[in-house]
């Protein structure tokens, strides 16, 4: 039987140097994105979200990506929910993309901040039936008797709502307005290829915005 120490990959696919990434982190994200997407990787959307609670303890889940633009990258959720609660009281967290296929990582810290009502009713309005009956349904992360708690539920507000149930109050979207990006591309010999981009806050017309810089691996 092998042994987990021994498990190994040679990362050769691409590289990552100075001259050829995008001096907007953005715009360097965004082709990344789009690479992972055309290459059909499984679930390129799906990011970890890492949050940590008034005790300083940490906590990891992975969510979906559904919109990112200047202002930031937004997802929807409860807002009660553990990561809801704990973002009411500390609000910066961090975001990772493992695309393994390309042997790529994406790291985004920043402050969040929820979006507006008119945002998260379009995104809910967007949703197909059974997923906005389930935002009704499921009191996220609160301990239940069993699944069966779930499907009582999902009947109750689909016989209540019927074909248009309304956003819950309790649930609604996330933006995360990024300060600080890092961008690693697996390389061989384990000396692989970091970018980290930095917010320049001396001020909003400072040239360059973001400080690029290589870290070691």
């Amino acid at each position: 039987m092998t042994s987990i120490a021994d498990l190994r990959k040679s990362y050769e696919r691409a590289e990552l140097n100075e001259e050829a990434s995008h001096a907007n982190p953005l715009v360097q994200f965004e082709h990344w994105l789009k690479e992972a997407i055309s290459a059909e990787v499984p679930e390129p959307n799906a990011m970890t979200l890492a949050t940590v609670a008034s005790n300083l303890r940490p906590s990891t889940r992975v969510v979906l990506i559904k919109g990112y633009d200047t202002r930031g990258i937004t997802w929807f959720t409860n807002f009660e929910s553990r990561k809801g609660q704990e973002l009411a009281g500390n609000p910066y967290a961090a975001l990772q993309f493992h695309w393994v296929e390309l042997e790529r990582v994406v790291r985004i810290e920043g402050l969040v901040e929820k979006v507006s009502d008119e945002e998260s009713d379009a995104y809910f309005h967007s949703r197909p039936l059974d997923s906005r009956i389930g935002a009704w349904a499921s009191p996220q992360s609160q301990v239940i008797s069993g699944r069966g708690v779930l499907l009582a539920n999902a009947a109750k507000y689909g016989a209540k709502f019927l074909l248009n149930p309304p956003r819950p109050p309790h649930w609604g979207g996330y933006r995360l307005q990024p300060d600080h990006w890092q961008f690693w591309q697996g390389r061989k010999s384990r000396l692989h290829d970091r970018l980290r981009y930095t917010l320049n806050r001396v001020g909003p017309d400072v040239e360059p915005p973001w400080l690029r810089e290589r870290l070691a691996p």
